[in-house]
């Protein structure tokens, strides 16, 4: 039985970092070869210096290990996108593409390329955004994905290239920071309860949008490229969905553990952006296709973020 060799892009990021370990349980470490474009100390062997933007080395690891299956991380998100917009475009597009030929060529089997509840717009109908849903983002960073969502189409419909994709809300988890995105507040607001200090929130206090516990973004993910092929019926990418959530929602929660806890609210940019997004998302093709079911509610996440970034900080 020939074993799977799993290539990560993007390891050191706020998901690949997590992924990468969770990979390694399943595979094996000998077989999950994590990249990105700077060393990372944690990850003690089998890593790879890979920059997306070169074909060249994609390949050269392709090749090298034998890959069949790619998970593609690496990009400049929401919040940060919006500085450098045509560096993002020219950035996203091109990784992805470099990912995506590089698998045609070398008889890679499966590709994952993450999407993002940013290819929705101002159109889409906020209280519950449907599979079908129009998308027109308002952001760099949507306009890429959706855009990268129709080359997933293009690859699988024209190469028969396997690219499976997930429109992943806003991730919350404690083992690593956010990259820039615009539900980073998620994360930021659980780390400040720990150090004791007041949260400045960039988002009205009653701004719902849809948010996954990182666990549930992990296993969401493995999930999907566990699939049989004949089952995947989205070939964009599909709505996930798990819980939805405001500051406000996120800061009472904290508040039943941390009385003391204090949040202000000052908008800036980050806050139009929100306002674009839907605040709840339906994921029916998901739970009906690979049968996905969430299992963590603000309660039990609450929980564990507050009790493992206590441990986080006593360490340090």
């Amino acid at each position: 039985m020939v074993r799977d060799k799993i290539l990560v892009i993007g390891a050191n990021g706020q998901l690949g970092s997590v992924l990468s370990v969770a990979l390694q349980k399943i595979f094996g470490k000998e077989n999950v070869i994590l990249s990105d474009i700077k060393p990372n100390p944690l990850f003690e062997s089998h890593f790879e210096k890979i920059d997306a933007m070169v074909y060249d080395q994609i390949e050269y690891v392709v090749k090298k290990y034998s890959i069949t299956q790619i998970y593609h991380l690496a990009a400049i998100l929401s919040a940060a996108g919006e500085k450098y917009p045509l560096r993002t475009w020219r950035l996203n597009m091109e990784m992805m593409l470099n990912v995506f030929e590089v698998a045609r060529k070398n008889s890679v089997s499966r590709v994952f390329f993450p999407s993002s509840i940013a290819v929705f717009g101002k159109n889409v109908a906020r209280s519950k955004a449907i599979q079908t849903s129009f998308i027109n983002p308002s952001t760099v960073y949507g306009i890429s994905k959706a855009a990268g969502e129709n080359w997933a189409q293009y690859y699988f419909d024209q190469y028969g290239l396997d690219v499976r994709s997930l429109r992943y809300p806003g991730i919350i988890g404690y083992k690593s920071m956010p990259g820039g995105g615009t539900t980073d507040y998620a994360v930021e607001i659980y780390h400040s309860a720990v150090k004791k200090e007041k949260y400045i929130c960039y988002l009205n206090p009653d701004t719902k949008l849809p948010l996954i516990y990182m666990d549930d973004a992990i296993h969401a993910t493995i999930e999907i490229m566990q699939t049989p092929i004949e089952n995947i019926r989205i070939r964009t990418s599909y709505n996930l969905a798990s819980m939805s959530l405001s500051p406000i929602e996120i800061a009472l929660a904290i508040q039943k553990i941390h009385p003391n806890f204090k949040v202000d609210y000052y908008t800036d940019f980050r806050q139009n952006i929100a306002a674009t997004w839907p605040s709840e998302i339906d994921d029916q093709q998901a739970r009906k296709d690979w049968n996905w079911q969430p299992k963590y509610d603000l309660t039990q996440m609450t929980k564990i973020m507050l009790e493992q970034l206590e441990k986080k900080y006593k360490k340090n």
